[in-house]
């Protein structure tokens, strides 16, 4: 990738300042299983965290809980009508060297690099997304990145790095252990630049889906679904997520050129990658998918790709 623009100067980081919670998190309220989500009582406010990409059993971020399953909750919001934006396929820039997307050791500089990189793609989320919403007649509000290490506090609950990158709704905030999400990619093969880029570009999509409504009228519908049909909408928000960050790379190369050679594939493979049927080892289980297979998920985010329309991203009729 090539990156000239401005780090953001919306990245928190928390990295380094420990993570002990004091069992605050480990009862009732807390992160169920499989859902992702935090309830606080029947009709009560309800907490999202929408751990994405990796399928984690979120019963890892709180280390609690009595290990009954409550039902899988989903995300957020049905439909919308995002207005009208320009599309066009993204054009190749020539190649450069690539960015360094995240630390590989424990040193200072590469942490320093990794922390830079993250910085650099937020900043152009957030110039390709305030545009989009100007022609909208909206305000985008800038999500905050926050980086930790090992574990952290979140509007949604406590957090741990196995948890994998997720977005809290609560709190509008995005969160990465970079250490923990270098060693994820390795395991799952989803190499280079732009398969990190690519996950900080889908975590974003969900507070676009946020911004949107679109979160909310899922929870919603959730609410009033079985199991299955709450799984179904859970991957249409996970697929739209994935359509959103090929958007923001469409809109982001015609503008600044920031792809390379090589880039596209990344973001392709980054995608096919976490789908559910990877993830769980090949075994194919649609009524139990969460985040959507890895045909679907390259597929989606290759539609946002292609086309650099948001309108083109409508998982849930399209």
């Amino acid at each position: 990738m090539r990156l000239d623009g401005p780090e953001s100067q919306n990245v928190e980081d928390r990295r380094g300042q420990g993570g002990g919670f004091g069992g605050g998190f480990g009862g009732g309220g807390g992160m169920g299983r499989g859902g992702g989500i935090a309830v606080g009582g029947i009709g009560g406010v309800v907490l999202l965290v929408v751990c994405l990409l990796f399928g984690v059993d979120p019963s890892v971020i709180l280390g609690g809980g009595d290990g009954a399953p409550p039902p899988q909750p989903a995300p957020q919001e049905r439909r919308f009508d995002p207005g009208s934006f320009g599309g066009g396929a993204p054009r190749q820039a020539e190649s450069r060297p690539q960015a360094q997307p995240q630390p590989q050791n424990g040193s200072a500089s590469s942490e320093d690099g990794g922390r830079r990189f993250i910085a650099q793609v937020l900043g152009e989320t957030e110039q390709v997304w305030n545009d989009q919403f100007q022609r909208l007649g909206r305000r985008y509000e800038e999500p905050v990145l926050v980086l930790f290490s090992g574990a952290t506090r979140s509007g949604c609950g406590a957090a741990q790095a196995q948890t994998g990158p997720f977005y809290c709704p609560e709190d509008r905030k995005v969160y990465i252990d970079l250490e923990f999400m270098a060693r994820l990619q390795r395991q799952l093969g989803a190499q280079g630049d732009f398969a990190s880029a690519y996950i900080v570009a889908h975590e974003v999509g969900h507070h676009v889906q946020n911004l949107l409504g679109v979160l909310p009228q899922v929870q919603q519908a959730q609410a009033r679904a079985d199991g299955p049909e709450r799984n179904q909408l859970q991957v249409r928000v996970e697929l739209q997520a994935d359509c959103f960050a090929g958007v923001w790379a469409n809109q982001a190369n015609r503008a600044r050129h920031i792809l390379e050679q090589g880039d596209i594939e990344e973001g392709l493979n980054a995608a096919a990658a976490v789908g559910d049927d990877r993830v769980t080892g090949g075994r194919i289980s649609p009524e139990s998918f969460t985040h959507g297979s890895s045909r679907q998920r390259a597929t989606w985010f290759r539609r946002g790709l292609d086309s650099g329309d948001i309108r083109q991203c409508d998982t849930f009729n399209g």
